[in-house]
């Protein structure tokens, strides 16, 4: 294997043997496939369009697919298979309304026509053959820039994906995640080519947060200034982790009345600020830290846990049972909630002993999103002015 996608990868260059986040050699093997069965699809898509033949209906499944390929969603070799099928079933579908419109019956692109193996096995021996390094006569820098385009794309995908979940959707930024995965193949691009195209997908980028940020305000309110306690309240507990609203959403809605208090975990921290999650009483506080200390952290936490959308570290033995994943989140072992039913979180917080007393960790403040800062940004100009504010903190 070979993944350097994400900012701690082994020795700043790639790991080769287990990713730092856990992930397998297979699953690895495994993720590259799906990317070229999903490059395929794209090559045969743009051709489509070249023929006046456009089908949405595979637009989320491409964002859910490229999304699951990201550092710390899935790591269930299991669910791959399916993906890789999936993705040729709609390609060759594809391929059959445009041969009926007058395109090619063939492609001169060797993704356009893989056909996955049978086993999981042997796609991992597939996957193996179109990694990153596959291609060891690529102009570097060309190669370079097209895997920070991928890596770009991936981002774009879980963005338009958490987006869609709420209902705010473009064709372009679709349109874009096909045109910039025929882009990373194309072998004789140049790098002036390419960083144009590096370029463009930062700014489809942009279009993707407006919709995220669109779908979260339009549903949740925008975020108001809230103090989150970091201590426990005594009683039974669920701590959700990742960054998806809509799953935090229906949780709260499932826990009400059970006498259950819901902590956030990580990246979730800011939720604590939307008016519309606030407002359940039981929506407690903030619990831990940052994602990579999840391990040590969860061991520790007497409820039941639910990973969102990513974020997820192999889970210890002594919090195994008591881990859940939804959406596009895997690991192997871990239970997976399919149909947004949280029964069996429910049932675990309730089995396990909670926090015993309450305690107090002091707080943390959140809740100042665009809407929070803008309506202040005149008194913060004239306190810049007075020299009473010398310094910014971003987090």
């Amino acid at each position: 294997m070979f993944c350097y996608q994400c900012e701690q990868t082994a020795g700043g260059t790639g790991c080769t043997r287990f990713g730092v986040c856990g992930k397998s050699p297979e699953v690895a093997a495994l993720q590259d496939l799906l990317l070229y069965a999903v490059k395929g699809l794209s090559y045969v898509v743009v051709e489509g369009r070249r023929h006046g033949v456009v089908d949405t209906s595979f637009n989320r499944f491409t964002a859910e697919a490229t999304f699951s390929t990201l550092t710390n969603v899935n790591f269930d070799k299991e669910r791959f298979p399916p993906l890789i099928k999936k993705a040729v079933e709609y390609r060759e579908a594809l391929k059959k309304k445009i041969k009926e419109a007058g395109g090619p019956e063939g492609y001169d692109n060797r993704a356009a026509g893989f056909v996955p193996a049978g086993t999981i096995d042997e796609m991992v021996k597939q996957g193996a053959e179109v990694g990153v390094l596959s291609d060891p006569d690529r102009d570097p820098d060309v190669h370079s820039l097209q895997q920070t385009l991928i890596y770009g794309l991936k981002g774009v995908a879980a963005y338009a994906d958490h987006a869609a979940i709420l209902g705010q959707e473009d064709q372009k930024v679709y349109d874009f995640i096909y045109d910039g995965f025929v882009a990373s193949m194309k072998p004789n691009a140049t790098v002036d080519e390419m960083v144009g195209v590096v370029l463009k997908c930062g700014e489809i980028n942009l279009r993707a947060m407006e919709l995220l940020d669109a779908a979260n305000t339009g549903h949740y309110g925008h975020p108001v200034p809230t103090s989150v306690p970091l201590g426990a309240k005594k009683g039974k507990a669920i701590v959700v982790s990742g960054h998806d609203l809509h799953d935090l959403e229906l949780l709260l809605k499932q826990t009400e009345g059970k006498g259950i208090n819901v902590y956030t975990h990580g990246e979730m921290l800011p939720t604590h600020g939307y008016p519309e999650l606030k407002k359940y009483s039981h929506f407690y506080g903030h619990y831990g830290t940052a994602w990579q200390n999840q391990v040590r952290e969860f061991k520790e936490f007497p409820g039941a846990i639910l990973m969102t959308t990513n974020c997820i570290q192999k889970p210890a033995e002594s919090y195994q049972d008591n881990i859940f994943t939804t959406g596009l989140v895997g690991y192997d072992g871990v239970q997976h909630i399919r149909d947004k039913d949280f029964t069996p979180v429910i049932e675990k917080a309730l089995e396990m002993p909670g926090f015993s007393k309450d305690t107090d960790k002091g707080s943390v403040m959140v809740g100042f999103g665009h809407n929070a800062v803008m309506n202040v940004a005149g008194a913060v100009i004239d306190a810049v002015k007075d020299g009473k504010i010398r310094h910014f903190f971003i987090v």
